[in-house]
């Protein structure tokens, strides 16, 4: 079972996740990551090694970050 942070927790504990390459990885790298929607955050993960977690962040903070990106900042 995944342990979700406690914003997320309650009937969400549960959640099957959805992993997709993210659309920001190289195609025919293998330094990627992988990314699930869940209904109030992204979780985030390394491709190459899925057994050992992920982070899971607020769509919030994903949205920043991914701003931040998308302008250069980051």
């Amino acid at each position: 079972m995944t342990r979700f942070p406690e914003y997320l927790e309650g009937p969400l504990m549960d959640l099957h996740m959805n992993w997709r390459k993210s659309s920001y990885s190289a195609p025919s790298s293998n330094n990627c990551v992988e990314v699930a929607d869940l209904p109030a955050a992204t979780a985030v993960r390394d491709s190459q090694n899925p057994d050992l977690g992920h982070l899971t962040f607020p769509s919030s903070e994903m949205a920043a970050f991914v701003t931040a990106v998308r302008s250069g900042e980051l």
